[in-house]
């Protein structure tokens, strides 16, 4: 019979890749990924959600999944399952379990976007 998670389930799994030494998670320490909101937010301004839709996701969450793209070469799709499957991913994008995440073609029209802007 399989249990549902509880806490100590993935903070375990965390903690043993803190201890080995997780790349993202010192990245994220040393790195104040907030000061890139201003210039992110003036490349790819939000809708005013008139039509409806989900909200759009932060623009700095999207910075780091393309960052993560970036360091492990990560297709768009790919990119979107690993981010639900790997606890470390989550840590680094400051997601939980439950959050959504970006599919495969918000990261893409993310990053045109930048690229429409000459942004990236």
């Amino acid at each position: 019979m399989i249990r549902p998670p509880g806490f100590f389930d993935v903070e375990e799994p965390l903690r043993e890749s803190s201890a080995k030494g997780d790349d993202l998670e010192r990245i994220a320490v040393l790195v104040d990924f907030a000061m890139f909101r201003a210039e992110l937010e003036q490349a790819v301004p939000r809708s005013e959600g008139t039509k409806g839709g989900r909200p759009a996701f932060d623009h700095v969450l999207m910075f780091k999944i393309l960052l993560l793209q970036t360091m492990h070469g990560l297709s768009d799709e790919r990119c979107e399952y690993l981010i639900k499957d790997r606890l470390a991913f989550m840590r680094f994008l400051g997601l939980r379990l439950a959050d959504p995440v970006p599919d495969a073609i918000t990261i893409w029209a993310f990053r045109e976007a930048l690229k429409r802007t000459g942004a990236v």
